[in-house]
């Protein structure tokens, strides 16, 4: 058997590579790594069973799996609390909130229907580190003695707890969003319920799409990976800003009123802008990973605002932020970390925070967005190479000369795929044409000297 665990939980068709049998083998693994309580119990004052939560995206296939968990975590003496479709954050946030000893979430993100997946939160409501994702597969199939009578897991409906995510995400926000008028694109996924909620107790006019999942629909030409509709409706809608979520929440975009996308690097350098002026940003640093846009490191360097890098992942930008105290980051693709207020990516948060700096200040999203200018990005993915060779002398001369070509005005990443035979080649530069043309000349050297 190949490692389980990818980059976020363990993943697969549902029914052919993610089998209920694997799911229950799975939190029962789970139960054995993450449900020893006995310390935790005592220093809480807490008598009894373990307690895990468990919450899912709207997914058809999340139904079977979420019976499979739950089943798997009582069979061995957990108690469980069954939060229903909620997003990936607030399932973190519930851990810690309900004192749960452990956390579930049932979803493949921005993948496709059939896909799903299992993530597996530690006590506080953070992703496992790697080693506890080898010990928990080390651990699956093994003999186990198995509880009875008093001593098996119960199930309780949790369903209400939603309520209790939203007004902590509403607590984080100073002031209203009266006069906002926002439309949100769900991706007929986990925020489907809770976003449209939340920004309207925040005060905001709220418009949504991709709010009606039907266990099929998730994520199909909607949410943050099909901004489209979005963008058109917006304009049509006069609206000031449209917010895009993932399948299971803890990402987002924007698109401003002209509609122009507004990525998570430009999010984020919004965020960073503000907290610094508040004197809210620790160290005065973000963390941010090798492929947030160059703009966005220059604008954080005009800004006084030092930048910590890290590889792509937002684990990677956690465990960053932890080490140095740090209480903002993220990346590209819309992950914001804003550690003061959750222990994950957190779409609906990230979202309120940004609402609320264009309410507080008075200025479009546009006009926020501006203080970062995004240089023309390039990427390359070189398949068919040996990805153990991304770094031979050959390629180092090649980058080298590209590097001293583009000075301050540009920059070049060479990355390996972790998973297949794929170089991956990024340039940024002043203009397209000059970021395509020096892309193409560093592919070309690749496909020659990686072979």
């Amino acid at each position: 058997m190949g490692r389980l665990f990818g980059t976020d939980g363990v993943r697969g068709v549902a029914g052919r590579d993610l089998t209920a049998e694997l799911a229950m083998d799975l939190s029962v693994a789970a139960a054995h790594v993450l449900g020893d309580a006995g310390a935790f119990n005592a220093s809480v004052g807490r008598q009894g069973r373990p307690v895990a939560v468990v919450g899912r995206d709207p997914r058809a296939s999340g139904e079977f799996l979420e019976a499979a968990v739950v089943a798997g975590l009582a069979s061995s003496g957990v108690d469980v609390l069954r939060l229903g479709v909620l997003p990936t954050p607030a399932v973190a946030y519930l851990t810690t909130a309900l004192g749960a000893d452990m956390g579930v979430m049932i979803s493949a993100s921005h993948n496709p229907a059939p896909d799903n997946g299992i993530k597996f939160l530690t006590r506080g409501g953070y992703k496992l580190p790697d080693a506890v994702e080898n010990e928990i597969e080390q651990r699956v199939g093994e003999k186990w003695e198995r509880p009875v009578g008093a001593s098996v897991g119960r199930v309780r409906e949790a369903h209400g707890e939603a309520d209790r995510y939203v007004s902590h995400v509403l607590s984080t926000v100073s002031g209203r969003l009266d006069g906002l008028n926002v439309v949100i694109d769900c991706a007929h996924g986990a925020a489907h319920m809770v976003a449209p909620e939340a920004l309207t107790r925040a005060g905001a006019t709220v418009e949504t799409i991709g709010a009606r999942p039907d266990g099929l629909n998730i994520n199909a030409g909607v949410g943050s990976t099909h901004l489209d509709k979005l963008q058109q409706i917006v304009i049509s809608r006069n609206a000031d800003v449209g917010i895009a979520y993932d399948g299971d929440a803890d990402r987002c975009l924007a698109v401003s009123h002209t509609g122009e996308v507004v990525d998570g690097d430009q999010i984020m350098a919004v965020l960073a802008m503000a907290m610094h002026a508040e004197g809210k940003l620790a160290g005065d640093t973000v963390v941010a990973t090798v492929m947030s846009n160059l703009g966005f490191k220059i604008a954080m360097k005009n800004a006084g605002i030092d930048v910590v890098e890290t590889a792509v992942g937002d684990r990677y930008v956690l465990e960053a932020m932890k080490a140095g105290g740090y209480n903002l980051g993220g990346e590209q693709s819309g992950h914001v970390l804003m550690l003061d207020h959750a222990t994950t990516g957190d779409g609906l948060l990230t979202s309120l925070q940004l609402l609320a700096v264009m309410a507080r200040e008075g200025r479009s999203l546009a006009e926020l967005a501006s203080v970062m200018t995004r240089l023309p990005q390039v990427l390359i993915n070189v398949k068919g190479v040996d990805r153990a060779k991304a770094s031979i002398p050959e390629l180092s001369t090649a980058v080298a000369a590209a590097e001293a070509e583009l000075g301050e005005t540009g920059r070049v990443l060479i990355r390996p795929s972790g998973t297949e035979p794929m170089i991956r080649v990024m340039v940024e530069a002043a203009s397209a044409e000059q970021a395509e043309l020096m892309a193409g000349r560093l592919a070309d050297v690749v496909r020659t000297a990686c072979v």
